[in-house]
């Protein structure tokens, strides 16, 4: 599983110009499955999703998490995340999961991520979608949940 993680001022999802989903201070997570991901990455990726200190607090940037800042964190799948840019002009996304598997773990980590205390507002699984956000910082990380490729 491999997520790109951006600390937002607000951010919003709108699919066929209707918002899906928005938030205020906290995380866009957008996320990509790989075809050998399962349970336990979802659980790493929802422990480090919550608890990853990239807040500002007691004068040190990097020092709270989004559930001690009280954010929220809007997940968006994005398989794209798996494409292998390595060779040719065209990415291969040979290594990105089913659209079942990859729906079943996208629904199993926003589960997770709730179940932490943390509101958390989605995008639409297949769906083309577009992402606004207001970056914070901006501080943007790569999380993956296991070495690739």
């Amino acid at each position: 599983m491999r997520a790109v993680l951006q600390r937002v001022k607000s951010a919003s999802v709108t699919v066929a110009s209707e918002l899906a989903g928005n938030i205020g201070p906290g995380l866009l997570v957008l996320v990509g499955i790989a075809q050998d991901d399962g349970p336990e990455d979802v659980a790493f990726m929802a422990q480090k999703i919550a608890n990853l200190r990239v807040f500002e607090g007691d004068g040190r940037l990097m020092q709270r998490s989004v559930l001690e800042i009280g954010g929220a964190v809007l997940v968006v799948s994005q398989f794209t995340l798996l494409g292998d840019c390595r060779k040719g002009r065209r990415p291969s996304f040979d290594h990105a999961a089913s659209p079942q598997l990859a729906e079943e773990l996208y629904e199993a980590l926003v589960a997770a991520l709730s179940a932490q205390g943390l509101p958390v507002a989605t995008g639409r699984f297949r769906e083309m979608m577009e992402v606004s956000l207001v970056n914070d910082g901006p501080v943007t990380l790569l999380l993956d949940s296991k070495k690739r490729f």
